[in-house]
């Protein structure tokens, strides 16, 4: 937050004299002290979120490519006149934040073809339009990068 409100500061003020670089950091800094101060967050915290940051932009280049391949497969589905043969699977995820299994639960209903049905703790009931769609559900991309992201911020 420092940082940021820094460099907002030289961007805004257009200099980088000494009394605007002195200036400048002793605002942020109290604005970023204040802030920690009031929400808790704190400078760990900080750190911890950016080291989250690629991996957030995996996923949601995951998301987006998977979301293209499930549009491709369902449109064959429509095309090739195939009977869409749904399922209900069940499984866990095995992740343990709350944050972790909601943003599961959307991602797997924003991919065309599946829709979380139920979702409570890391149990997920899913409706696939094609039994083939449900393959390696439990094991994907998306929830390895979710593991990955607990173990940061819960480090």
């Amino acid at each position: 937050m420092f940082l940021l409100l820094f460099l907002l500061w030289i961007m805004l003020n257009g200099r980088t004299s000494p009394d605007v670089l002195i200036t400048g950091a002793i605002g942020a800094g109290a604005v970023a002290a204040a802030f920690w101060r009031l929400s808790g967050f704190g400078p760990k915290k900080e750190i911890r979120a950016l080291r989250l940051l690629p991996l957030a932009a995996g996923y949601i280049g995951l998301l987006l490519w998977e979301i293209l391949k499930a549009n491709l497969a369902v449109t064959k589905v429509i095309w090739s006149g195939k009977k869409p043969e749904p399922r209900l699977v069940h499984f866990s995820s095995g992740l343990r934040s709350g944050t972790a299994n909601a943003l599961l639960a959307n991602s797997i209903t924003l991919t065309p073809g599946t829709i979380t049905v139920r979702q409570e703790n890391d149990l997920f009931s899913v409706h696939c339009l094609r039994g083939e769609y449900a393959k390696g559900i439990n094991a994907s991309g998306f929830i390895k990068l979710l593991r990955r992201m607990e173990a940061i911020w819960k480090a």
